[in-house]
């Protein structure tokens, strides 16, 4: 087989694959006819031009007493980030804003991430009693169960609203806004009663892991909001069950308290960074913060869970 190369066309000698992805060694075979081997792909030297991001901000904990889910922590990624070699990248992990302890005040905000120009912004937290709104975050919170309580806004490009209560049925506050959706509005069915919303998945680790989901709103039944994506469930009294907490290193939301027993809201979830490279680049010069490093499927991978930094 051949492959369109820069300068001539190049070719598998023998041709016994079909992809011109495979590694081994390839004929270069140049307009004016002069064969060179070579080895695909192509030998990679010195730092990286550009890398892939993953940046997660700390999610927001859930409200008081048929709280709101805490809203997840803003969400955003991309490939083709330009880095310069030699000079430091700040990285700042965000930590999990805590459940709210008292009817006055809503579910704690989470803290925003950052990887050099490239901030998430930390998840708005859950509504209480007297502050039943949802407050506005890289996801928003949840409102508390009170009518005409609204979820807190997202972000655009980092994560969706948190929900809304249209009643004051006494049972269940709405889910905290996720990376990928809306939290769900308060209930008064007997299930799905205000739903975290939706992270969003990612394989920049080489492995597809959900990240970034709301909390689930509290309960006063036997049933409450339920999450994924590294959301905390919401708690619900019968049988009485305690609020999750949102999942560290993922930014999800805590779930919201409920009507008895359990009130506080769960504490949010801390962000992470994640950068991605080939792996023929060059290793960082030097990292502080004690990033787990891993090289595989082609790519040197970094995770940071404290906060540091990077030198190309």
């Amino acid at each position: 087989m051949s492959n369109q190369y820069p300068g001539g066309v190049i070719s598998k000698t023998p041709p016994t694959v079909s992809t011109a992805s495979a590694s081994g060694v390839w004929t270069l075979t140049e307009q004016a006819g002069y064969q060179k081997q070579g080895v695909w792909p192509p030998v990679l030297s010195g730092p990286p031009p550009t890398v892939e991001y993953l940046v997660i901000a700390g999610g927001a904990g859930g409200g008081y007493d048929r709280g709101g889910g805490g809203g997840a922590g803003g969400y955003r990624t991309a490939s083709g980030f330009a880095v310069t070699a030699g000079s430091a990248i700040t990285v700042t992990i965000g930590s999990g804003g805590a459940g709210s302890g008292t009817s006055s005040s809503r579910g704690g905000s989470g803290s925003d991430s950052v990887f050099s120009s490239i901030t998430s912004t930390g998840g708005g937290g859950g509504g209480s009693g007297s502050t039943p709104d949802g407050a506005a975050g890289g996801s928003g919170g949840g409102a508390r169960n009170n009518s005409g309580a609204i979820g807190g806004a997202g972000v655009s490009g980092q994560g969706f609203a948190g929900g809304n209560n249209t009643t004051n049925d006494g049972l269940s506050g709405a889910g905290g806004g996720g990376a990928g959706g809306v939290g769900q509005n308060g209930n008064p069915q007997t299930t799905n009663r205000g739903n975290g919303g939706v992270g969003l998945s990612s394989s920049i680790t080489g492995t597809s892991v959900g990240r970034g989901g709301g909390g689930g709103g509290g309960s006063t039944g036997t049933f409450a909001g339920t999450a994924t994506d590294g959301g905390g469930a919401g708690a619900f009294n019968s049988p009485n069950t305690a609020p999750g907490a949102g999942t560290a290193n993922t930014g999800g939301g805590g779930g919201g308290g409920d009507s008895s027993q359990v009130y506080n809201g769960g504490n949010g979830g801390s962000g992470t960074v994640i950068l991605s490279y080939l792996s023929g680049y060059s290793a960082a010069a030097s990292t502080t913060g004690s990033p787990t490093v891993t090289v595989t499927g082609g790519y040197r991978i970094y995770q940071w869970t404290s906060s540091g930094s990077i030198t190309f």
